[in-house]
């Protein structure tokens, strides 16, 4: 826990004192929330875009819509660096949100706390963020300091939570466990290798997937069973990239034993990497050999937003008002040269690509995952554990890295956009790919929450209610 210094109080005394102050702020935010006063971050709010497709907010809990409030409040006193205010703010909402209360008050416990190692970046400048993508926690719930004491406020080392091999194993857990216990990742998952497997010519002899940051291969069993059901299967190359080569190793050990048990010609190459911003610079290089006799396939399934993140950006002249990254631009580049047969991408719908303006990106990043939560506890129970680890390493993860601008993304037509600039054109899903998502979600995930909406086949979404989350699409 963060320490500070103080000669002029002892200690009771000041605990008492940060209590009355925790109490008067709250009252003070009630009132203010009660006469409905007009502030930076609620006119942010009413007038963001991304109000439109918000989950009835107007019916929401007047307590569910006062914390949300107060959160949004809190990221715009940090945004116009008022960091005393942003810190006492954050000790109300860390005392009306919980970690194990319902998806409103777990959504803010995530939000409050990412904003709260924002707000200890700022004053340190120090930073959480490793390339492995980790985040460290500082103490949370903060301490009330007064500004008097805001000079002596030193965070111990000891304070901060090193990204170790014990983190590093529990964030893949959690990975794992989202694709139990959620849609979202084999929803993206077998609409990609439908969208290839229609793109198979007859009689094919060779298939290459060149497939990015494969992790746990787990997209790719139920595409092999596929293509060894077909009656001349062909060779199935999987060329896989990411920076764990021990990952990659045991994916790749995997996935052979699968393939033998299926008696399919496989073959895997491993191609690690370091960083992402090199990976134009390695397809450019040859490190992807494609053969005369084989069709190529590349899988860009939850990635290509990862080439926006830490790199310039020029101005995107669509309506969108995104921005496309100078290093996207290479990386489609050279995947157009290769000349595949088809082009698989999924994304999640959100636009936080709006540096450097912070508040529409936490909006924005605010209404997608309040979306994801109320999924959750719709279909999990408050006491679940799978549910817990979900949101407080994988999804608190991902929170904290988009408030501290260090993940960002697209919508589908953005993404639309910028393919197109690099030649690409879009290659309309089946039919088929649509029945398959239902049939998974009747299966497996039988709420009425969530739905699949399509573009003229162009571009597949599964929304939560009326929100798309996740969109899948295919070019060449």
């Amino acid at each position: 826990m963060g320490s500070f210094n103080s000669h002029e109080q002892p200690q009771q005394q000041l605990e008492e004192e940060e209590e009355e102050e925790v109490e008067d702020l709250d009252l003070e935010l009630d009132q203010q929330a009660a006469t409905n006063t007009s502030t930076r971050d609620l006119e942010l709010y009413h007038h963001h875009p991304s109000s439109a497709h918000s989950l009835h907010r107007e019916a929401e809990p007047p307590n569910a819509l006062h914390i949300r409030q107060l959160l949004i409040r809190c990221a715009d006193l940090i945004s116009h660096s008022d960091f005393a205010a942003a810190h006492r703010l954050l000790s109300v909402l860390s005392a009306k949100s919980s970690a194990y209360g319902d998806a409103t008050e777990r959504l803010v416990h995530l939000f409050a706390r990412a904003l709260f190692l924002r707000l200890n970046t700022n004053n340190t400048g120090s930073t959480g963020s490793t390339a492995t993508g980790s985040y460290s926690i500082l103490s949370w719930p903060p301490r009330l300091i007064r500004p008097r004491q805001e000079a002596h406020y030193h965070p111990h080392h000891h304070d901060l939570q090193v990204y170790n091999e014990a983190e590093s194993e529990a964030v893949h857990s959690c990975y794992l466990t989202l694709n139990q216990i959620t849609p979202f990742l084999r929803f993206c998952h077998l609409t990609a290798n439908q969208a290839i497997l229609d793109a198979i010519d007859e009689g094919l002899q060779a298939l290459h997937i060149l497939d990015f940051d494969i992790m746990h291969g787990l997209q790719w069993p139920p595409f092999m069973q596929a293509l060894a059901d077909l009656p001349s299967p062909p060779l199935l190359r999987l060329t896989a990239t990411g920076t764990d080569l021990a990952l990659l190793r045991k994916t790749g050990e995997r996935l052979l034993r699968f393939a033998h048990s299926l008696g399919l010609r496989f073959q895997f190459h491993p191609l690690h990497h370091h960083d992402d911003h090199h990976l134009p610079i390695l397809l450019s290089s040859g490190a992807v050999a494609v053969f005369p006799d084989e069709a190529l396939a590349v899988n860009c399934v939850l990635f290509l937003h990862r080439l926006l993140e830490h790199q310039q950006v020029v101005p995107s002249s669509s309506t969108s008002g995104s921005c496309s990254g100078i290093n996207l631009s290479m990386f489609l580049n050279s995947i157009k040269a290769l000349n595949p047969k088809v082009v698989t991408v999924a994304e999640r719908e959100a636009n936080l690509d709006r540096h450097p303006l912070f508040m529409p990106t936490f909006v924005e990043a605010l209404d997608h995952y309040a979306a994801i939560f109320e999924s959750l506890e719709a279909t999990l129970p408050p006491s679940s554990r799978e549910r817990m680890a979900v949101e407080q390493i994988w999804l608190g993860r991902e929170i904290a890295e988009v408030v501290k601008c260090e993940r960002r993304g697209q919508r589908y037509e953005a993404w639309e956009v910028m393919l197109g600039r690099s030649g690409f054109s879009n290659v309309p899903l089946s039919p088929f790919a649509l029945s398959q998502a239902k049939l998974l979600l009747r299966l497996h995930y039988p709420s009425e929450g969530y739905r699949l909406h399509n573009v003229l086949n162009h571009s597949y979404f599964l929304a939560w209610q009326n929100r798309p989350l996740f969109s899948v699409s295919s070019w060449h």
